[in-house]
């Protein structure tokens, strides 16, 4: 979806597996065989690096953000890091949730493209997590959507609708 809503919008694609990808090869994952903890303290750095980035960016330029967020503090910071950002830089500010039943989460795991990028693609896995860390609640600013039966382009284009019309559209 993000691929899509980038192609829809121009806007570059930052998501979280550019971030991850790096740092995640480096430690040999598979998105099976779990991943050691300090791999997080490696894509906080990252991070750090790409948000600057963003922050010295051209003000044309827009930017679309993925993640999951678990519940807790420190994810509910992201959300009001990547706020700030964008008031920084003078760009609106759209949050996005998507929630989709585990249940069909499970059943894409096995995709093709989920390899290709290190994504996570154990079903037990995703289970514990959404069991232990759960989803960050959305702010009461974010568009919701369900992607159970929406395609990747459907849910770009419901997104795609909710911003103000590029200059010089």
């Amino acid at each position: 979806m993000g691929l899509e809503l980038a192609r829809l919008t121009g806007a570059a694609l930052l998501d979280n597996h550019l971030i991850n990808d790096p740092v995640f090869a480096a430690f040999g994952a598979d998105g099976v065989r779990p991943l050691p903890p300090e791999v997080w303290t490696y894509t906080r750095q990252v991070r750090d690096v790409v948000l600057a980035a963003v922050a010295a960016a051209p003000p044309e330029v827009s930017h679309i953000f993925t993640m999951y967020l678990g519940r807790g503090e420190r994810e509910a910071a992201f959300v009001e890091r990547f706020r700030g950002l964008a008031l920084a830089r003078g760009a609106q500010f759209v949050p996005v949730w998507l929630d989709c039943a585990p249940a069909e989460l499970a059943r894409r795991m096995d995709r093709p493209e989920r390899r290709e990028r290190l994504k996570l693609r154990d079903p037990a896995a995703l289970s514990r997590l959404l069991e232990d860390v759960g989803q960050q609640p959305a702010p009461a600013d974010a568009l919701r959507l369900n992607t159970a039966e929406l395609t990747p382009a459907r849910a770009a284009q419901i997104i795609a609708g909710q911003l103000p019309p590029r200059p010089g559209a």
